[in-house]
């Protein structure tokens, strides 16, 4: 599926959750959609906000983080949580997918391994049914373990 019919797809969703919750269909709500499913990989509010300022729709704090809220219930957008930041990213249409975590300077790289994915897929927990799933793997990124070798070798 290409970009604008995941976007147009996404809309109805949202557009849906909205008139089924009783909320606002308010133009910032789906500027801010638009702009989360414009966004490669994972996003802090700082990251939307300066975004939205920069294609001229400012909105408020409150505002993205009330927007979020109800993304993240229409299961339109899922938070990460990297250590002691949270960070989100779009849950339509992006397949499962695992994170690793560099525990020195912070960067997150999604792999995809099919073989995990299948054996995870395929895992049954009674009395639960799972919707998705997200794995975190803590560690050092080959540049950080480079640059802690190097220290060493110099002590």
């Amino acid at each position: 599926m290409d970009n604008k019919n995941i976007k147009e797809t996404v809309k109805k969703v949202f557009n849906e959750y909205l008139s089924a919750n009783g909320h606002r269909k308010t133009p910032e709500r789906f500027a801010i959609l638009d702009a989360i499913y414009s966004i490669e990989g994972h996003f802090t509010v700082d990251m939307l906000q300066e975004m939205m300022e920069g294609s001229n729709f400012r909105v408020s704090r409150a505002t993205l983080y009330n927007t979020i809220l109800l993304l993240m219930d229409s299961q339109l957008v899922v938070r990460l949580q990297f250590g002691n930041s949270s960070q989100y990213e779009k849950l339509y249409n992006i397949g499962m997918h695992l994170h690793l975590f560099c525990t020195q300077c912070g960067k997150i790289t999604e792999i995809h391994d099919t073989n995990l994915q299948r054996i995870i897929s395929e895992a049954k927990f009674p009395h639960f049914n799972t919707s998705h799933f997200s794995l975190y793997m803590y560690g050092l990124c080959n540049r950080c373990d480079r640059a802690n070798k190097r220290k060493k070798k110099k002590l």
